[in-house]
């Protein structure tokens, strides 16, 4: 939350002395509206297992192609603990689809669907052990729904909800005569997990149209 706060002081003071403070200009055809923003990044439960186990931030990009589709590009940095037994870091870069159940383009309101794909790795860490690790490198499917919150035409709180099938072998730590083992499962699986996300954003640049008034 410290990383959202900081970036919610820094576009505020970007919204507040920039020339891009205005109004946008395009009412009519949003393609074009490039975004960048930092959010949060929680995995509330993991295959059967509920409760938070990871925590993370990251950070998207925005390029809307059409008054009801935009597209995200995102990077997530998470963290994790296995039952006391292992450190679990999750790192994901990818891209999401993003369909509007509305054209205007910033009503207080915003709801929106989303499905996308990204590449992920884990590393699980000995908790008491840290020369005793394990990683693998993975892709992932993802697909939910989310709702952006407007303060203004350009800057807007985003809440997202989407659950993450993992498409390959996942890593398990276990104790085993006393000892804690880093599992790697063999052949391909699929694993899931429901992941939300709390960010910020702001619209910078209008790339296709430019800005036409002052």
């Amino acid at each position: 939350m410290k990383v959202l706060s900081f970036m919610l002081a820094l576009l505020l003071g970007v919204h507040c002395q920039n020339s891009y403070a205005q109004e946008l200009p395009i009412k009519t055809n949003q393609g074009g509206l490039f975004s960048i923003g930092l959010r949060s990044t929680t995995s509330i439960f993991e295959h059967k297992d509920f409760g938070i186990n990871g925590f993370g931030y990251g950070g998207q990009l925005r390029l809307q192609f059409a008054n009801r589709l935009n597209t995200e590009w995102f990077a997530d940095y998470m963290r994790g603990n296995i039952n006391n037994l292992a450190s679990r870091t999750d790192y994901h870069i990818g891209w999401s689809v993003m369909y509007y159940f509305t054209d205007k383009v910033a009503p207080p309101v915003k709801p929106y669907i989303i499905a996308g794909h990204c590449f992920d790795k884990t590393e699980l860490v000995d908790n008491s052990d840290r020369s005793n690790r394990i990683s693998k490198n993975s892709s992932a499917i993802q697909a939910g729904g989310g709702v952006h919150f407007n303060i203004t035409e350009r800057m807007d709180i985003t809440f997202v909800a989407q659950y993450m099938f993992h498409l390959g072998p996942d890593v398990h730590a276990h104790i085993e005569n006393e000892q804690v083992m880093l599992h790697r499962e063999k052949g391909t699986g699929i694993e899931g997990h429901l992941l939300l996300n709390l960010g910020i954003n702001y619209k910078i640049a209008d790339l296709w149209h430019g800005k036409k008034k002052k």
